[in-house]
């Protein structure tokens, strides 16, 4: 019989949560609408420092946030180990056709018309955590 392994949450610095960001496949924009907190899964790029995320929201939901808050993570359900990362910053939804037709191109989506929305980010605070076993947390 095996014995649960404990498990903690270590911090990372921020350069390290944006690498791991930079790794992820996708993730989740979230936001405040109608005083509940909404989650949509979203795909970004990370640019000069800003995120420019694809989501199947309403831009109308969007345009008015003065931040909104990305999260990502990859988690290793069998092992326990894994990482979580959050983004929160300044946003605005991108309305340039041009900008906004080059993203379309680079990054998947789920749907389009008024519930696919291209948002940019501009983080200034991004917490990260590694999931690791108590001996590798030492």
């Amino acid at each position: 019989m095996t014995t649960p392994t404990a498990r903690h949450m270590v911090e990372v610095s921020g350069t390290e949560a944006l690498w791991l960001l930079e790794s992820a496949a996708q993730g989740r924009l979230v936001y405040v609408q109608r005083e509940q907190p909404v989650l949509r899964p979203a795909v970004r790029v990370l640019e000069y420092g800003r995120l420019i995320v694809r989501t199947p929201a309403q831009a109308a939901a969007l345009s008015v946030r003065t931040s909104l808050t990305y999260q990502s993570d990859e988690i290793k359900v069998a092992g326990g180990t894994g990482w979580t990362v959050t983004a929160t910053g300044p946003a605005e939804v991108i309305t340039d056709p041009d900008e906004a037709a080059h993203y379309r191109r680079t990054l998947p989506g789920w749907t389009h018309g008024p519930h696919d929305t291209l948002v940019r980010i501009r983080p200034q605070t991004v917490t990260g955590f590694r999931l690791a076993h108590a001996e590798a947390a030492r």
